[in-house]
């Protein structure tokens, strides 16, 4: 290998370390939001987002918003979702994601005749300590709510989250009649690291 090489491949290997490492800390940063349907991974999204707000009006239920400069100059005004006190609604059309024209939301590469999978939002998961079957009372609140398919079913009358069908778009929680609810959402991120913290 001459100089030249040796060097080039060099610089090829700190690049791939920055990016990893880039990558990993956007992702531990990202447990604390929920982006909209469909958004690229983390760093990616960071990177594609122009914060122009267009996903944001163009949600028909007001559940996504920016994020506050609190939480620093990388992600301030990008979107995320609310899906702690709003269910998103799965859209048919998926507004947010045409509007979003640097593709930081962007549909799967799918054939023309295979609809696109419906994406993973969050995690969801039954807090059996509050919700009211669990604990003897009947209520079944949250059982029209669920829009997928077998991602919630019901056992003696005690809800359960199927986690390999629910996207977690927290219309369960909306549901909820309880305080606090008895439906935990967790940011995907959390499922590599901590599974076991709901988010602030």
């Amino acid at each position: 290998m001459d100089r030249r090489n040796f060097f080039k491949l060099g610089l090829q290997k700190v690049a791939g370390t920055a990016v990893k490492l880039a990558d990993e800390a956007a992702s531990q940063r990202a447990r604390h939001w929920i982006r909209p349907p469909y958004a690229l991974p983390e760093l990616e999204f960071l990177l594609a987002c122009t914060r122009c707000d267009k996903c944001i009006e163009a949600c028909p239920h007001d559940v996504i918003f920016k994020l506050p400069s609190r939480l620093g100059a990388q992600v301030v005004g990008t979107p995320a979702m609310d899906i702690l006190n709003k269910g998103c609604h799965l859209c048919n059309d998926w507004p947010c994601v045409s509007a979003c024209e640097p593709d930081a939301l962007r549909f799967p590469v799918a054939d023309e005749d295979v609809e696109a999978p419906l994406p993973r939002l969050a995690r969801a998961e039954i807090n059996t300590s509050s919700c009211l079957p669990y604990q003897g009372p009947e209520c079944g609140a949250c059982k029209p709510a669920c829009p997928v398919p077998g991602a919630m079913t019901w056992k003696m009358e005690k809800p359960e989250i199927n986690p390999e069908t629910c996207t977690g778009c927290g219309l369960c929680r909306e549901a909820c009649i309880v305080e606090p609810k008895a439906v935990n959402i967790t940011s995907l991120y959390h499922e590599t690291r901590d599974s076991s913290s709901e988010i602030p």
